[in-house]
């Protein structure tokens, strides 16, 4: 009599395996086809474009991408993204810190009020402010450097410090109490007491930075028009010339060498990445 039930829901578990296995093929199918057109030649790459495994298989596509352009390497572009990511990631955990502990612990007048300001901050959606950053930014001389890139970082991120103060507010007051009473003040109590215990929020928070800055492609255009700046996002776009042709094969190359940095972070840290959120409330 239980044989049915038993099956019915061996059934229901095996449909649900392959309706997730069949999703996960097609949201990793152009992923494929990118990896599989960098090792195609530029001839085979849109003639057989439906076929995963190349006929000719071809590693020119990485040495010709990597030598870049206008005299300037993959090295080059690799290192102006590095130096971006790092200062903005570094200045974003700094000053979301440092922001979010005094709205989570420090009781002033107006806290509640800043702090929805803050988070209203966060659905006012970027375009906005382009126009009045980039005339600031082009007045204090910072185009064509990687000022305007970074330098806002220092003054936190709304959703960083959202993070942050979530995580601080589920933490003991009581560990506060301690401290003060073995003579900490605030700056004791973050960096003795709760920043050891801000370790999975922080990491959190570093890995989405350090993907949206890696990334990012509008902010680069927008302030960096010298080749030797650009970043790598930036020099794959500059890679593709409509009016002499473009290297297919080898802007597909340079994109999944792009991806890298980006794959390895997340296999390394993705324990961090549920762990973080699962603690701070900001469950799906």
């Amino acid at each position: 009599m239980n044989s049915p039930v038993r099956l019915g829901r061996w059934g229901r578990r095996a449909l649900l395996y392959i309706i997730m296995v069949l999703s996960s093929l097609v949201m990793l199918y152009p992923i494929l086809w990118m990896v599989s057109s960098s090792f195609k030649n530029s001839s085979e790459i849109f003639v057989n474009a439906h076929r995963l495994i190349p006929a000719d298989f071809t590693l020119r596509n990485y040495v010709e991408g990597y030598n870049g352009f206008s005299g300037h390497t993959f090295t080059v572009f690799f290192k102006n993204s590095f130096i971006i990511t790092l200062a903005s990631l570094a200045g974003t955990l700094a000053s979301s810190t440092l922001v979010a502990y005094g709205f989570a612990r420090i009781r002033f007048r107006g806290s509640a009020l800043l702090f929805a300001v803050m988070l209203v901050t966060m659905m006012l959606p970027g375009e906005v402010l382009t126009i009045p950053q980039y005339i600031m930014f082009q007045k204090l001389g910072w185009v064509n450097t990687f000022a305007p890139l970074i330098f806002p970082s220092f003054f936190g991120g709304a959703f960083f410090i959202f993070l942050l103060v979530q995580f601080i507010r589920g933490l003991p007051a009581e560990l506060d109490e301690s401290a003060k009473i073995d003579g900490c003040g605030h700056p004791g109590i973050l960096f003795r007491i709760l920043l050891p215990l801000l370790v999975p929020p922080l990491v959190t928070a570093a890995i989405f930075k350090f993907y949206w800055t890696w990334d990012d492609f509008f902010s680069p255009l927008l302030y960096l028009t010298k080749p030797e700046l650009a970043t790598v996002s930036l020099a794959v776009k500059n890679m593709s010339d409509n009016s002499f042709g473009t290297n297919w094969g080898a802007v597909f190359a340079m994109s999944v060498l792009s991806l890298l940095p980006v794959l390895l972070i997340f296999f390394l840290c993705q324990r961090y990445i549920i762990e973080g959120i699962s603690t701070t409330g900001l469950k799906g």
